[in-house]
């Protein structure tokens, strides 16, 4: 059983920085890519990063150039730094494991953490 937990959301003003970390148990298995996606009221979820195990990384438009994503070890496999963060940024960010299984790609999401940007 695979659990993804996040943490290092909360409250920040505009131009502030946060960074996002997820735990991890039960992650076994081969990983594909670890991501990061956010959800803002009343909007889809979208991709926010990617990073693929192998080096390939991923960004959304709209996050470049301020947010990075990082592997880490097994136990907390990994991180969002954002800074510059802006009042667009508030979302639920949900941590994601794209995950080789049984011949095939599985994806085990964490239960989010609030992100709020606001002055």
């Amino acid at each position: 059983q695979v659990q993804l937990v996040e943490s290092g959301g909360g409250l920040v003003r505009p131009g502030g920085s946060l960074r996002l970390s997820c735990a991890a148990a039960g992650l076994t298995f081969s990983i594909n890519a670890m991501a990061w996606y956010r959800q803002a009221p009343g909007k889809q979820r979208e991709l926010v990063a990617v990073s693929y195990t192998g080096g390939t990384t991923n960004y959304a438009e709209a996050v470049k150039g301020r947010v990075t994503i990082a592997r880490g070890d097994a136990s907390t496999p990994v991180y969002l730094e954002m800074n510059n963060l802006q009042p667009e940024d508030t979302a639920v960010y949900y941590c994601n494991a794209n995950i080789w299984r049984a011949g095939g790609l599985y994806d085990y999401w964490g239960q989010g953490t609030q992100v709020t940007v606001s002055s």
